[in-house]
């Protein structure tokens, strides 16, 4: 009796865990996707699903959890890297706080979760779940026990759950593929049909000319110092994900030409001074 109770009752640490953690894995998985940026996006997947393998240890799956950490939260994190090499990132935007004091909250969050984390393993390590040894021992062991039920009683749904997962990324490639039917247009072609319309006859700008970036999300600037819509693709500009980074341009440019009145207002004097 006391045993079945056990099984179906929740001690106040679990259950704390359970709440706390369980209240921001939903409000991450949100956040995912009501974010209007791709980078936060992916951060906030990336924590859900490191808060899921919490749970999985928590409950003695530990393969499950490894192999959500490995698996899901490390190709989310691979995400995260290519999206901030495509949207340009830089070092010197990371030093804005965009946000006063979220260091400090990033800071006490991570030790919040440092803490709930140690917890629940503390917790899955030194207690016994009722009927966890008996399964793994009849086996050898949790990874074997698993193992042998999913290639013998499970092994069938198992196929069928792999079948349909590469069905699915062959179906998407095959969706988003397009086969070209036309023929390409050549570079003098563009120029000359550039030429007729009497819109733009030199080619596009890149983005970030003159404004000490390469990235896709920043305008190229004009002499004048003024941004030129025309470098920036028509989607980030719909989004409204672009940086304006003529006034910092302007105010280096000033600063420049101010240096170099100053350098050259010494050399003066020096030369003066030695005739």
């Amino acid at each position: 009796m006391s045993a079945n109770l056990a099984a179906y009752a929740t001690s106040s640490g679990e259950a704390f865990q359970f709440w706390v953690l369980g209240t921001v894995a939903v409000i991450g998985a949100l956040c995912t996707i009501l974010m209007r940026k791709a980078v936060h996006s992916a951060l906030c997947l990336a924590g859900t699903m490191i808060i899921l393998a919490v749970f999985y240890l928590a409950n003695g799956a530990y393969f499950l959890g490894i192999v959500q950490i490995v698996v899901y939260t490390g190709a989310i994190m691979m995400l995260f890297l290519f999206v901030v090499m495509l949207v340009g990132v830089t070092a010197a935007d990371s030093l804005k706080q965009t946000i006063k004091g979220q260091r400090w909250w990033a800071v006490a969050c991570g030790l919040g979760f440092g803490i709930l984390l140690a917890a629940g393993i503390g917790n899955a390590s030194l207690k016994e779940f009722t009927g966890l040894g008996a399964a793994n021992s009849a086996h050898g062991g949790n990874v074997e026990g698993l193992a042998a039920l999913i290639f013998t009683k499970y092994v069938f749904a198992f196929e069928i759950t792999g079948a349909l997962l590469i069905t699915a990324a062959v179906g998407a490639m095959v969706l988003t593929h397009r086969e070209r039917t036309e023929r390409a247009a050549t570079q003098r072609e563009l120029s000359e049909q550039r030429v007729r319309e009497g819109k733009h006859v030199p080619p596009l700008p890149a983005p970030g000319v003159y404004a000490r970036h390469n990235a896709v999300d920043i305008a190229g600037l004009l002499p004048d110092g003024t941004p030129a819509e025309l470098t920036v693709m028509q989607t980030l500009r719909k989004r409204g994900q672009i940086r304006d980074v003529s006034t910092e341009a302007l105010a280096d440019l000033k600063a420049l030409e101010q240096r170099s009145e100053e350098r050259l207002g010494r050399d003066r004097d020096e030369e003066e001074a030695t005739r």
